[in-house]
C-alpha cells in the first residue's frame, strides 16, 4: 500500500513542465538555473509550485537520484 508521501514523490517523478521553454521536460530534469530563478521569483501557486519547490530542495541537496530511481521503478 502506498502512503500519501510516497504517492507525492511518484507524482513528482511523473510530472512534466506544462508550459514555457521547458514544456514537456520532467520537473526533476529542469536545469538548476531555471529552478533557482523560480525560487527567487516565486513559485507558481498550487501543486506545480509545491512540486517545483521540492525539486529546488532536492537539487540544492544533490538528491535528484531519489526521483530518478522512482521514475525507473515505475516505468518498467
Amino acid at each position: 500500500m502506498i502512503d500519501k508521501n510516497q504517492q507525492y514523490l511518484i507524482d513528482l517523478a511523473k510530472m512534466k513542465m506544462p508550459f514555457g521553454k521547458y514544456k514537456g521536460t520532467f520537473l526533476i530534469d529542469l536545469p538548476e538555473h531555471y529552478v533557482v530563478w523560480y525560487h527567487n521569483k516565486g513559485f507558481p501557486k498550487g501543486k506545480l509550485g509545491n512540486q517545483l519547490q521540492l525539486v529546488y530542495e532536492l537539487q540544492l541537496n544533490g538528491l535528484e537520484d531519489i526521483i530518478r530511481k522512482i521514475q525507473k521503478d515505475f516505468s518498467s
